[in-house]
């Protein structure tokens, strides 16, 4: 038999025969045909030739036959078409079973369909019928079909710093400030790393939407709220003194708990009730050596500028991966569906944050990332899933894969950076099951590492806003419940997969 097969990117059906021969295992002569229903989605619909079903049918009863206990008749001595009649439900399940098992296995070798999640398959409501062919249907999540561009030799640029000693020196105020003091500042005039006290009344035009009372923020470049972020919050709030009124952008996200203002800028009238400033800590040996592992003032700024040199190094990495998927996803035209972004959206999430472990980022510095992230997690999981397809892909062609002894050794290296044993940051993935997004993002890393070794570089100067300095407030711009753009959406009318009776 042949099989005729059109292309999977087409929206006409595939439809295949599959015999077994004598060399092959057995299998089962099924019909499939599969459709494009959106994207990275197909529908599935698979006829089962009853010559299979009978076969398995009679094998089960003549089993069944041997010893069967049927009332009025010795153990296996009842006729046969009373034993089938008595015990057909019982062997019309385990047939359905059976059949259905080999039937996916199938598809799954004969089909390079790579699903992202299981079939939508409720075995429950496919029923085995009398006569004719067993048919069912379904629908599944595959991975994107696209070709990969050439990816080798690209042009990337890099961009390059030579730190100063007054961004060492801020830099060391940052990593000081949690240990400090906060104490008024009398005279006011709010600088980078002070707090201010503040009421604010949120606008969106002339309508009043949500107000702040003595609310505590640091002033930072960016002021990331649970629910909105203002881009310019140091340029708008720097110089303000006691009394001051200032007025603070803030670009609400997806997560506005008022739907019409999501995506929106408003505006935040700030009056200013106190101004604060952090005495940082005196730097004595006992402190510094409990606090950072250095044992003098000197070796704190040689660790600070080892700091700023891998955050540099995440920088530049960042940035050649960026200009690496825009030229690959640029060439491949190819869509998510909402609801594949919404269910990744946490899983994506979780492999940046592994992935910033790795890279040595603190905490603190992943948290107020986060928070970016989180402000369109849905777009920013959409820009993860086509990086993790993509270079999923690459590795595949690169046969890049990694073992147990790699992941031990990865988990071994995060633990060293952050002063900790391999057993508890095991245990820390495990718990958080975070461990198959370290092994995706070991592997994409690998992926990637191929990629810019075998580019051309071009250094550029590092744009001063290429990461810049982020505070966080647990406070909402809106007040009312978080939307969560993650959430499936309200149910509407049931499309179960059908199946013929």
């Amino acid at each position: 038999m042949t099989d005729e097969k059109t292309s999977p990117d087409t929206a006409q059906p595939e439809r295949g025969e599959v015999t077994a021969t004598a060399e092959a295992p057995v299998k089962l002569q099924q019909y499939v045909e599969i459709r494009d229903v959106g994207p990275c989605k197909k529908h599935i619909k698979v006829t089962i030739e009853r010559k299979d079903i009978d076969e398995r049918f009679q094998e089960k009863i003549n089993e069944l036959a041997i010893d069967a206990n049927v009332s009025g008749f010795r153990p296996g001595k009842a006729p046969r078409r009373i034993v089938e009649r008595r015990f057909h439900k019982e062997v019309a399940d385990q047939v359905k079973s059976e059949v259905l098992l080999a039937s996916l296995q199938q598809l799954a070798e004969d089909y390079d369909l790579a699903p992202l999640s299981a079939p939508n398959i409720d075995p429950f409501n496919i029923e085995l019928p009398r006569q004719g062919p067993l048919v069912y249907e379904f629908e599944v999540e595959v991975r994107p079909h696209f070709e990969l561009p050439n990816y080798k030799g690209l042009k990337i640029r890099r961009p390059v710093h030579t730190f100063t000693d007054e961004e060492v020196i801020q830099e060391e105020r940052r990593l000081l400030t949690p240990y400090g003091q906060i104490v008024p500042k009398p005279e006011g005039d709010a600088q980078i790393g002070d707090l201010v006290v503040a009421d604010a009344v949120i606008k969106a035009g002339e309508r009043e939407i949500g107000k702040l009372h003595e609310a505590t923020l640091r002033v930072n470049k960016q002021l990331a709220f649970k629910d909105g972020l203002a881009v310019h919050f140091a340029e708008q709030i720097k110089g303000a003194k006691v009394g001051d009124v200032r007025e603070v952008d803030i670009k609400l996200s997806s997560a506005a708990a008022d739907p019409s203002l999501r995506g929106q800028l408003v505006k935040a009238i700030l009056t200013i009730k106190d101004v604060k400033t952090v005495i940082l800590p005196e730097l004595t040996p006992e402190f510094l050596r409990t606090t950072f592992g250095v044992r003098s003032p000197e070796q704190l700024r040689e660790l600070v500028r080892f700091v700023l040199q891998r955050r540099l190094e995440y920088q530049q990495r960042q940035e050649a991966r960026k200009q690496v998927m825009e030229y690959i996803t640029t060439v491949s035209t190819w869509e998510l569906p909402p609801e594949l972004l919404r269910r990744q959206a946490h899983q994506a999430m979780a492999r940046k944050i592994v992935e910033m472990r790795a890279e040595g980022i603190s905490d603190e510095e992943i948290q107020a990332r986060r928070r970016l992230l989180e402000q369109d997690i849905l777009e920013s999981t959409a820009q993860a899933l086509k990086e993790h397809f993509v270079l999923q892909k690459i590795a595949e062609v690169e046969k890049i894969d990694i073992t147990d002894d790699d992941l031990n050794a990865e988990i071994e290296r995060i633990a060293e950076q952050q002063g900790e044993s391999p057993r508890r940051v095991r245990a820390r993935l495990e718990r958080e099951d975070l461990l198959d997004a370290l092994a995706a993002e070991m592997i994409e890393r690998a992926a990637l590492d191929l990629i810019l070794n075998n580019a051309e570089y071009e250094d550029v100067p590092l744009e001063e806003e290429a990461q810049p300095a982020v505070s966080i407030v647990e406070a909402q711009a809106v007040p009312g419940e978080i939307h969560d753009p993650t959430a499936e959406p309200p149910a509407e009318e049931a499309n179960p997969p059908s199946a013929n009776p």
